[in-house]
């Protein structure tokens, strides 16, 4: 069906909001608690205290009388739209999400969600320091990567000493495991 004729409300719950990638068909959302948090805080001020200021405003602007040609009215509409879609889609990442405490994992030996890694350069030996996290709490410029990355799918079940080879955006690339460590 062309796009044309579909409702803005139907196209809205399939597309991740702000940004989010979505999750491959068929896997669990593993995140870890501190990045379950990080989005039940989200939800908790979209629903506590954003959506019912722009609801104020947008209540206000409607009292004013001509919405047509109304800013605050048409921008606080759209905005509405926009945190309810975040909201629905923070609802549904929680609901489905597996959180895991990587200060519970028992075999610490080996690579696994939730793992800080400490990685070298085989050929460079440059060395880099991250967590392997869920999608929704990944961010590179912090040192958390996405599980789903190709560097973390490469490190999965690695023990220190061991170099893995994997396909980066810039070719193929070998790194060596220097430590590993579980804490959240």
């Amino acid at each position: 069906m062309n796009k044309a004729f579909v409702k803005e409300s139907e196209q809205d719950d399939e597309e991740p909001a702000g940004g989010a990638p979505a999750l491959p068909a068929g896997s669990p959302n593993y995140m870890t608690r501190r990045g379950a948090n990080a989005l039940r805080e989200e939800l908790d001020a979209l629903v506590r205290t954003e959506r019912p200021s722009v609801v104020q405003i947008v209540s206000w602007a409607a009292s004013n009388g001509d919405r047509s040609e109304n800013g605050d009215y048409i921008y606080g509409k759209k905005r509405l739209r926009e945190i309810d879609r975040r909201i629905r889609f923070l609802i549904k990442r929680l609901e489905s999400a597996t959180v895991v405490d990587p200060g519970q994992q028992e075999q610490t030996d080996r690579v696994f969600f939730g793992a800080r890694v400490l990685i070298a350069d085989v050929e460079s030996g440059e060395e880099q320091r991250f967590q392997i996290v869920g999608v929704d709490e990944a961010n590179a410029s912090a040192g958390r990567v996405s599980w789903i990355a190709p560097i973390a799918r490469a490190l999965l079940k690695a023990r220190e000493g061991e170099s893995v080879r994997f396909m980066s955006p810039a070719g193929w690339r070998e790194v060596e495991v220097l430590e590993i460590h579980y804490e959240d």
